[in-house]
């Protein structure tokens, strides 16, 4: 359904303002939240659970990373609330500075050798903070350019959110292969794996500036200047358009499982299972995330001319080889084979992933729009990629790789069915507000 707010943004040096404003924070936010990850995988089991063997530390290390992807629909609600209420600029500021505190404070964090138990404890806490404030940050972001970007290009401009996962998973990278090539792995232990958590504050400014220079929404201004702005937006959205929201989240859903095993699991699989070094994994998991970028752009901009949601539909439809694929290719063993399984993953969920920013915030009336596009898509995160790593590493264990790849599978056939039930937002307007339901 297209948006139509009052008064459209034309392509030029206003929409790329925006556009940059959006992109440089979901980047550094992803950034912050990819960060997590990829210590998670190489180094947070030696560090915080150093107690434990290698196995039950790795899955205490991934359940850490997993519990913001429950707090994710929670923060969607929580900053959604505030984006509906006070608007989308001023919540974006605010998701920004508890993601960098969050992060800094991480890097900070005295280890379990230090403080014991607490040190756990407190990771944990830091992460659901970081769920929340990520769970706020997308949706706002989208509704930047979708509410602002010109009639037939939601596509074109809905792209620069969506760069933050990959971009972001990229940076996280590389980060962390210089550290590992410039100094010795007790040297990385004992405090090399701070860095990147610390420096992201340096980012933090940089997208706070960009963020502050901006102007808010056409919509938003539109509904304050109406007095349509709603009390509770979460209450006439659960209420309405619940269908939606259920449908939106289980459409996407394949898209954050194939993302996740792959910047994610796939790290440790790469070093534990298939004897890889850190420094490979690392270095092949920067063209992975490129291969996600890539192809997010490519679905983001085909949108535009052949469908938002028949691109979202195209996606899942690949992800379904690509799923019964990917294991058997990086069991190979070698880096080829692992680069190649990468690029086949993160390949097909990009597809899927590209028009989402248009997609999503158009299903939802301006009134709750922010809470809407927000709770559907950080549910498909928490479906998708919650337990994956950890259901996976259940599935490797007892029977085989393969079944990692069913179980994909058929997520993908899942989402593929929801997506088919969406309707078309490039073919169908709302109005600005919606009006609730009169009885017949």
């Amino acid at each position: 359904m297209a948006i139509q707010p009052t008064g459209r943004t034309k392509d030029g040096p206003p929409m790329r303002r925006i556009a940059m404003a959006s992109s440089i924070g979901t980047i550094i936010e992803f950034y912050d939240f990819a960060v997590f990850g990829t210590a998670s995988a190489l180094v947070f089991r030696q560090v915080f659970f150093p107690s434990l063997g290698d196995a039950q530390g790795l899955a205490l290390a991934l359940a850490t990373f997993g519990v913001a992807f429950v707090a994710r629909p929670f923060g969607a609600i929580l900053f959604g609330h505030f984006g509906d209420r006070l608007g989308r600029k001023q919540t974006l500021v605010t998701t920004l500075l508890v993601m960098g505190g969050s992060t800094l404070a991480v890097g900070m964090l005295p280890t379990a050798s230090t403080i014991g138990v607490a040190a756990p404890i407190a990771l944990v806490l830091l992460r659901v903070l970081q769920g929340l404030a990520v769970g706020g940050e997308w949706a706002g972001a989208s509704l930047l350019t979708a509410e602002n970007a010109p009639a037939g290009r939601g596509g074109k401009w809905g792209l620069y959110p969506q760069l933050g996962p990959s971009v972001g998973f990229m940076i996280s990278c590389v980060t962390f292969l210089i550290l590992s090539k410039t100094m010795t792995m007790a040297a990385f232990l004992a405090w090399g794996w701070r860095i990147p958590f610390i420096a992201s504050a340096a980012l933090i400014a940089i997208g706070l500036v960009v963020r502050l220079s901006i102007e808010e929404s056409p919509e938003f201004r539109g509904l304050v200047r109406q007095q349509r702005v709603e009390k509770l937006p979460i209450g006439k959205l659960l209420r309405y358009e619940y269908k939606a929201i259920v449908q939106a989240a289980f459409a996407a859903t394949a898209v954050f499982a194939l993302f996740y095993i792959g910047v994610t699991y796939m790290s440790s699989y790469g070093t534990a299972t298939l004897g890889l070094s850190n420094s490979s994994v690392l270095t092949i998991s920067i063209f992975g995330g490129g291969a996600f970028c890539a192809a997010t752009i490519c679905g983001a901009i085909a949108s535009d001319r052949f469908g938002h949601r028949n691109i979202v539909v195209l996606g899942n439809l690949v992800s379904i080889p690509a799923s019964l694929i990917v294991f058997p290719i990086v069991d190979r063993g070698s880096p080829a084979a692992f680069l190649l399984g990468l690029i086949v993953v993160l390949g097909a969920g990009g597809i899927a992933y590209g028009p989402l920013a248009s997609l999503l915030p158009a299903l939802f009336s301006a009134e709750y729009r922010y809470s809407g596009a927000g709770l559907a898509y950080n549910l498909a995160v928490m479906l998708g990629a919650s337990v994956t790593p950890l259901v996976a590493d259940r599935l490797l264990e007892s029977y085989g790789s393969a079944a990692i790849g069913i179980y994909l599978a058929a997520i993908s056939v899942a989402s593929l069915a929801c997506s088919l039930t969406l309707r078309e937002s490039s073919t169908v307007a709302r109005p600005l507000v919606a009006q609730a339901p009169t009885a017949e």
